[in-house]
């Protein structure tokens, strides 16, 4: 069962930029993972296969965003900061997981959670002051869901699909990374992360069906003290053509729907491929 959790955070001291980075939230994830389980925490750490967590990068919460998080859900996330995180400024931090082994282990985290107790970004203090876990009008991004009821909830009807990429997504290709939102490079990342964890495989996709519509996107760069990374934000609409059967659509509909937990492309566990489905005006 994927889950979608918002923790959000207090800062009591500012948070440098430089200690804003996917590298440096990673490693507060994993420090939150090693409080309860030190033996997963080290698991995860030490594991170079696709693992089964995102995370988002560092959000603060303004009374403006608030409002624009009301008026329009598939807005772009913050995703690089140039100034300090002042002291006491409401944040939000997103953390997906995508197998009920990793949820149930974290449970004592969830349950447990002290409102007091400090943990380290850099050479600041923050608070857990609480936890999202089911969706609310001004953050979109909050959720859980079985994979049988993303399943059975996702249209056989529906042929046309809208996904925002709200953080930069980029694709490896041998050495290489691309940074194009092809039809392949989409829903092929979404369908090996869903028959890894879903326990409903998906032996085959019509990729072949999906055709862009419309794309209104931008390249981003994302770059620290050890590297640089090129991705695509915005939107882009697929559209289902030709003869294709309900079963089919609703298997890419469903992927469209986990993407909200899964990601797409390159560094998820990083704050990068956050992507969700999307309602066009």
């Amino acid at each position: 069962m994927p889950h979608s959790l918002i923790l959000n955070l207090l800062p009591q001291s500012p948070i440098p930029p430089q200690y804003l980075t996917g590298r440096h939230l990673h490693a507060l994830f994993l420090t939150l993972v090693s409080s309860v389980d030190r033996e997963l925490g080290d698991r995860l750490h030490d594991s170079t296969a696709d693992k089964a967590f995102t995370l988002s990068p560092l959000q603060v919460m303004r009374g403006q965003e608030r409002s624009q998080y009301k008026s329009k859900s598939g807005m772009p996330l913050q995703f690089s900061h140039q100034q300090p995180i002042p002291t006491g400024t409401p944040c939000w931090w997103r953390i997906s997981l995508l197998d009920d082994t990793l949820f149930s282990q974290l449970t004592q985290l969830w349950l447990n959670l002290n409102p007091n107790h400090p943990w380290h970004l850099g050479p600041a203090d923050l608070y857990i002051t609480s936890i999202q876990g089911t969706p609310q009008s001004t953050q979109p991004w909050a959720n859980a869901c079985t994979y049988a009821q993303l399943y059975e909830q996702a249209s056989d009807r529906n042929y046309s699909i809208n996904l925002t990429f709200a953080t930069p997504t980029a694709f490896r290709q041998g050495q290489y990374d691309n940074t194009l939102p092809t039809r392949e490079c989409v829903f092929n990342s979404l369908l090996s992360r869903w028959n890894k964890y879903s326990g409903i495989e998906f032996s085959h996709i019509a990729v072949e069906s999906i055709f862009p519509s419309f794309i209104n996107i931008r390249t981003e760069i994302i770059a620290d003290s050890r590297s640089k990374f090129i991705g695509i934000v915005g939107e882009v609409s697929y559209r289902l053509l030709g003869e294709i059967e309900p079963i089919q659509i609703k298997q890419l509909n469903a992927l469209a729907d986990f993407s909200l937990y899964a990601g797409i492309g390159r560094k998820t566990t990083m704050g990068m491929g956050m992507v969700r489905k999307s309602i066009k005006n």
